[in-house]
């Protein structure tokens, strides 16, 4: 189960480290910063554009206005007396007519500042031409300049041009208005986003802060340690249950390790002590007897030693190799090879089982299912192998002795565990040999388990699954299940 761990006398919340310039926070902080201002220079410069320009069409259009105001009364031939045209309206500055030879010949106001208009003149197929002009001179003001053709009048054969003009003074005083309203928030906003950022990412991190604490103080004998789970169903709440979770599964995996030790150490310690007293024995008094027994535990010595190789092997070694493999014909090479078994060994394999894996490994696996079945057997042992119809390959060996109880029917598997006196050290186990077939099937992605015994049957009976393939390709001369089936 998940749990926080809280040694005595310790503060319910570690203290949290101070953030550095290259810590997640900062670089979070930074980069709410920067897309701020990226936000705000790109919206700054896309409104004081759109307002300028806006502000400059609709002076524009003003100044269009007055001026084909008096382009119409020149077209109805009237004309000021003296030249003098009556002050514009809506803000316009000055409208003047000028003859096609360029001279001014009415104006409604002062021309001193008026910029330089020869060159303005409406596009042939066009009868009117806007622009903003530069000031006339240092210190006057831009003018937004609207020309206009028109008829001259009575008698006049060439047209003539009306200007109005309007100084923007008020246009360029709004868009420093805005420019400067821009510059002056930007500031603020920026260091704002990167506070905020700052702050929620030191919630957010406020928990990891703790779980790395926690984590950082577990060692090799305080395993049992946890970091605190935060709660929810966020990813850092995940986070700290999945470092809980490997914690849990390394604890396990240590004890495991530290039992598996002890019991080797206990089961090497037997058969060398024997060894020894036996060539001590053999020593002072040569005796053949003593020789042959001492050899015997140590080829028990080889025998355990060897197992303990193969589990390491299985426990971190690469995956297995995989080929074709008949289960029905393993079945029988193993049957074949027992000639003079204790009881009766008996073959069902009535047609090819195909599967996947390595040929030498699931031998020695069944290998190790038959002994350990012939082992405890009172009268016989079937050896099946069968396809489940969902996929899998199924081999099962089940005999007729005095079977595992329902509660060990797991912890049979684990590494030199023997259930009674019955399955004990006399009979001449290892206590590795279910433990090696089990590793061996999960290799190959299958599992091996105990299952009770078959309707109106005693014993035990051990069924190992593998995926299931193809059926694979025989070799000439290998025979086929049905030629080595016979039982024994």
């Amino acid at each position: 189960m998940d749990r926080p761990f809280r040694r005595p006398g310790r503060p319910s919340h570690p203290r949290r480290p101070r953030p550095r310039l290259g810590s997640l926070r900062a670089r979070a902080a930074a980069a709410a910063a920067l897309a701020m201002a990226a936000v705000l220079a790109t919206g700054g410069l896309w409104l004081y554009t759109v307002l300028r320009a806006n502000l400059i069409e609709n002076t524009t259009g003003r100044t269009e206005l007055a001026a084909r105001k008096v382009a119409s009364q020149l077209d109805s031939g009237i004309l000021p007396a003296a030249g003098r045209l009556p002050a514009p309206e809506g803000g316009v500055d000055l409208v003047l007519v000028r003859d096609a030879n360029g001279r001014t010949i009415a104006t409604s106001g002062d021309l001193k500042d008026t910029p330089e208009l020869g060159e303005l003149r409406p596009a042939p197929g066009s009868d009117s031409r806007s622009a903003v002009l530069a000031p006339a001179r240092p210190g006057a003001e831009r003018r937004a300049v609207v020309a206009v053709e028109a008829p001259g009048p009575r008698g006049a054969r060439d047209p003539h041009t009306v200007y109005a003009m309007t100084v923007l003074g008020d246009v360029d005083a709004a868009d420093r208005s805005v420019a400067l309203g821009l510059l002056a928030g930007a500031p603020p906003l920026i260091a704002f986003s990167a506070a905020l950022a700052w702050w929620v990412t030191g919630q957010a991190l406020r928990p990891v802060a703790a779980i790395r604490t926690e984590l950082a103080a577990v060692t090799a004998s305080e395993l049992d340690r946890r970091v605190p789970d935060p709660g929810g169903a966020d990813e850092i709440a995940q986070l700290a249950r999945t470092v809980n979770a490997t914690l849990d599964r390394l604890e396990r995996s240590d004890a495991r390790q530290r039992q598996f030790t002890a019991d080797a150490s206990h089961e090497l310690r037997n058969p060398l002590a024997a060894v020894r007293s036996r060539l001590e024995v053999a020593l002072r008094d040569p005796d053949r007897e003593s020789v042959a027994a001492a050899l015997a535990d140590t080829e028990r010595l080889q025998g355990i030693a060897a197992d303990l190789l193969l589990l390491a092997r299985l426990d971190g070694g690469p995956a297995p190799r995989t080929e074709p493999v008949d289960l029905a014909l393993l079945a029988a090479e193993a049957v074949a090879r027992r000639p003079d078994p204790r009881v009766a060994l008996r073959l069902d394999a009535r047609a090819p089982v195909p599967a996947a894996g390595d040929p030498a490994r699931l031998e020695r696996a069944l290998a190790n299912l038959v002994d350990n079945a012939l082992r405890y057997a009172r009268t016989g042992v079937t050896v099946r192998a069968s396809a489940s119809g969902d996929g899998w390959a199924l081999l099962e060996v089940a005999d007729d002795g005095p079977g595992i109880p329902e509660a060990d029917r797991d912890r049979v598997f684990e590494r030199f565990v023997r259930l009674d006196a019955d399955r004990g050290r006399a009979s001449g186990g290892t206590g590795l040999g279910l433990a090696i077939a089990r590793e061996i099937a999960r290799a190959h992605g299958g599992d091996l388990r105990a299952l009770p015994a078959a309707a109106g049957a005693t014993g035990a009976r051990l069924v190992l699954r593998l995926p299931q393939s193809a059926p694979p390709s025989f070799s000439p001369g290998r025979g086929s299940p049905r030629t080595k089936s016979g039982g024994v």
